[in-house]
């Protein structure tokens, strides 16, 4: 009998050699051809899953996506239980940080994507930030249901503030990339962050000059 191709593993497969060629390489190097030699495939072969580099590297960053929100899992798992608001938030946006070589090389990726994509059409025509969208309206709902519990100040919009801690990450993850600070400050800082966002009632107003 014919042997059975898994057409899933093959892709990702390819994917995954592609994220190799960029994280040694930068993703400017990234070229059909050097994921099929990195992925030992003919040039053929990869053509015939991703017609071409923007549907390659498009499919690349949601599997990028998919990998990091099982290991946003696994660091929930690893917490003590129940799980506090901000200890739930503070480990969603941890996995936003360039702390081992895989979200190292997710965000050199989604990065290097999002400079490419200015002045490549065909990478500016997938639907990058639909990604960055699903964090961002996750994160809101995360923050909106600390509301409900009465963790978080309810007068507080949850869509604004999950874009500035979306925002703080990104920013903090490239300057951990580009050796500006360690991923420990980088930590440090969000935490600080976040004290302050979940900090008792009383105190924010006191803080903020209305009590």
């Amino acid at each position: 009998m014919p042997k059975r191709v898994d057409h899933a593993q093959r892709r990702a497969h390819i994917i995954d050699a592609l994220v190799q060629v960029a994280a040694a390489e930068g993703l400017h190097a990234v070229t059909l051809r050097a994921v099929a030699t990195e992925a030992g495939m003919s040039l053929n072969l990869v053509q015939y899953y991703f017609e071409t580099k923007a549907k390659l590297l498009h499919a690349a960053l949601k599997r990028l996506e998919q990998k990091s929100h099982a290991r946003w899992s696994d660091r929930l798992d690893d917490l003590p239980h129940p799980v506090t608001a901000p200890a739930f938030i503070e480990a969603f946006l941890a996995e936003a940080l360039p702390t081992d070589e895989t979200s190292r090389a997710f965000h050199l990726v989604w990065t290097s994507y999002a400079v490419l994509a200015m002045t490549d059409p065909e990478l500016a025509a997938q639907p990058f930030v639909a990604g960055p969208d699903r964090l961002e309206r996750q994160l809101t709902d995360l923050l909106e249901q600390a509301q409900r519990d009465n963790a978080l100040d309810p007068l507080r919009d949850a869509a604004t503030e999950a874009a500035h801690l979306l925002s703080l990450a990104h920013g903090l993850g490239t300057s951990v990339l580009v050796g500006q600070r360690s991923a420990d400050a980088a930590m440090e800082i969000l935490r600080a962050h976040l004290g302050r966002l979940f900090a008792p009632l009383a105190v924010a107003k006191a803080v903020s000059g209305q009590g």
